[in-house]
């Protein structure tokens, strides 16, 4: 609670304490009367300044006018406890709608609190401290226990465990050993690491983060300037009501002025906005922080909003529904030779290749290749390498190779990718290498059909064979496969057609190329651990842990957080129509308008709060 938020709740209290003397001592009596002005002076002066402010700035019609006006009148026809009361509840109900909305930024702000203070560079032989801004890439950092690691990089020394919940919401620490990626923004717990910084601060990972979370609110959902727009019409409408409650009744009937009156200033205390105003926002502001909380980011509560209404989701493959790792399924060697010797030949020959391909074969060789048993190396663009490996003439490749070479083969049925080799003009077997399927994406894909969408799909620029196989073992319901980029984006286009009414199509993806796709789509959802720059800021929400299954996580907190926001709306409205109705029958007084507000605002706020604590599963 902060200084200003101690001397509010003080000067309200102190307010409410003579109200209830006033009252105690009698609302009638000059003590009553002298407390109850004391009250409202104590609570309301602050109300009354703003009110005259704004209107002498054009804006009439707002709440510090409605509880002015609705005050100033039960004073006028001399119900000073119930004008004293009007104001005080108003504070006090504003003073909680303030410190909830502080807990929430507070709350949010305690989650994303990732920015390193400093950066220790290992620069001639000596350990300095400096501002992260200041390290350039390629340059080494130390990280010792307790530290966050400042900028992204990969490990060039040490080994330890690290806390990624801030970027991840994972609980459970990662390993990082020589060789692996560092993540900026996590927490180092067990050991010295050194680190080859890759980004500059400005590129890292905790600024962007820390970039998207703050600009989130900018994007508000359609409720959010539904509500802006109906608080603009609704405080003038029912000023005028009310002044017709005030006065029509008693030119027509010739009813008491002063009890026509009362009932009217009952009217405008339940009519006040505050609770639809302050909760709506809360609610979606609330969305927002729960998804950081859970590895996902979100730019803004209309990408919340949408993300509630999905209808057909299309997925890329690589790296999206794949971990973008291939790995040697199988090897299949002619009658010649033995399932080492293909395997080694492979390796060999592919030693200095910078394709995946060619990782998956030193891994699956599972030891170093000696340098001098290869030589002439010959890259074909599209086809695969010729080499010379321990003076055998190897080639290793697609099968259009070993056609253009004349070599005869047996050619594969598997899907994915086949490697074909031949040694010495001869063929000498085949090997079969595929993506893996992520853990989770089958679970992902059977929890977002139990979420109720409708359709499933597949845009790859893989083979179609590979795309469907994979499509088919995690249960989508259709593939385009063989797409450039421009191809996605027209399968896109094509898909928005399939999409119901009122609904949105949501596109994941990871790569460069998905970008295009990541803007066109009515949400981007960008995998975002491994995901490109340019993916990433095309998409309008980001899953920091490359999993599927943080999807389903974020669809069901845009679907909580809407709901609550729809339940406020309808409690807020429901309750105060129904004591307008009271009020203006003579039936409700101006205290139970006082209480009804500042509960209605009271329980809004506590419903929205929700968004950011709640279980969303």
């Amino acid at each position: 609670m902060t200084t200003k938020q101690k001397k509010n709740l003080s000067r309200i209290i102190a307010a409410i304490v003579l109200l209830v003397a006033g009252i105690f001592l009698g609302e009638a009596t000059t003590y009553g009367i002298v407390l109850s002005l004391l009250a409202f002076g104590l609570a309301g002066w602050d109300v009354v300044y703003k009110a005259i402010r704004n209107i002498s700035k054009g804006q009439v019609f707002d709440e510090f006018f409605l509880m002015t006006v609705a005050s100033l009148g039960a004073i006028f026809i001399q119900e000073y406890a119930e004008g004293a009361a009007v104001m005080s509840f108003y504070q006090l109900g504003e003073w909680f709608q303030g410190y909830a909305t502080g807990r929430v930024r507070q709350s949010i702000s305690d989650l994303i609190d990732i920015r390193p203070d400093f950066a220790n560079v290992l620069r001639d032989g000596e350990v300095k401290q400096v501002d992260p801004y200041e390290v350039e890439t390629g340059e080494i950092i130390v990280v010792r226990p307790g530290e966050r690691i400042p900028l992204d990089g990969i490990v060039v020394e040490g080994r330890s465990l690290v806390d990624t919940a801030a970027l991840t919401g994972e609980p459970v620490p990662q390993e990082l050993l020589a060789g692996k990626s560092a993540i900026s923004g996590c927490i180092n717990q067990s050991a010295t690491l050194q680190i080859r910084t890759t980004t500059t601060y400005d590129q890292s990972t905790v600024e962007r983060v820390l970039e998207l979370v703050e600009t989130s609110g900018a994007q508000k959902a359609k409720v959010e300037n539904f509500i802006t727009r109906f608080a603009r019409a609704y405080t003038p409408l029912v000023v005028g009501l009310a002044l017709l409650v005030a006065l029509i009744p008693p030119l027509l009937s010739g009813g008491e002025f002063m009890d026509w009156l009362y009932r009217a200033l009952t009217f405008l205390v339940i009519s006040c906005p505050c609770a639809l105003v302050i909760s709506i926002p809360m609610s979606f502001f609330g969305g927002i922080g729960g998804a950081s909380r859970a590895g996902i980011l979100v730019k803004g509560g209309n990408y919340l909003e949408r993300l509630a209404e999905v209808g057909v989701i299309a997925f890329d493959k690589t790296g999206t529904l794949t971990e973008g790792n291939f790995e040697v399924q199988e090897i299949v060697p002619s009658d010649s030779y033995t399932k080492a010797e293909i395997i080694y030949y492979a390796a060999a020959a592919e030693l200095d290749s910078l394709h995946p391909i060619a990782d998956s074969l030193q891994r699956a060789l599972g030891r170093e290749v000696d340098r001098s048993e290869v030589s002439h190396v010959q890259e074909i663009a599209g086809q695969g390498v010729i080499a010379n490996v321990k003076n055998h003439h190897v080639l290793v490749g697609r099968a259009l190779l070993l056609a253009n070479n004349g070599i005869g083969f047996e050619a594969a049925n598997e899907s994915g990718t086949t490697v074909y080799v031949a040694v010495d003009g001869q063929y000498a077997g085949r090997i079969a290498i595929a993506d893996r399927i992520k853990a989770d994406a089958g679970s992902a894909i059977k929890a977002l059909r139990q979420l109720g969408i409708r359709k499933l799909v597949m845009l790859s620029g893989d083979k179609k064979e590979t795309a469907c196989r994979v499509a088919e073992k995690i249960g989508l319901d259709a593939v385009l496969a063989e797409l450039l980029p421009e191809d996605k984006v027209k399968g896109l286009n094509e898909l928005f057609q399939s999409v119901p009414h009122g609904k949105s199509l949501v596109y994941v993806g990871d790569g460069i190329n998905d970008a295009p796709v990541l803007a066109r789509a009515d949400v981007g959802v960008a995998m975002g651990g491994i995901g490109s720059d340019a993916a990433i800021e095309a998409a309008d929400v980001v899953l920091m842990t490359d999993e599927p299954g943080k999807l389903v996580t974020a669809i069901q907190i845009a679907k909580k957080t809407t709901g609550i926001c729809w339940q406020n709306i309808i409690m807020a409205i429901g309750v105060k129509v129904l004591v307008m109705i009271l009020g203006a029958a003579g039936v409700a007084s101006l205290w139970a308008a006082v209480f009804a507000d500042v509960g209605v605002a009271f329980l809004a706020i506590l419903n929205s709060m929700r968004s950011l604590y709640g279980n969303f599963s």
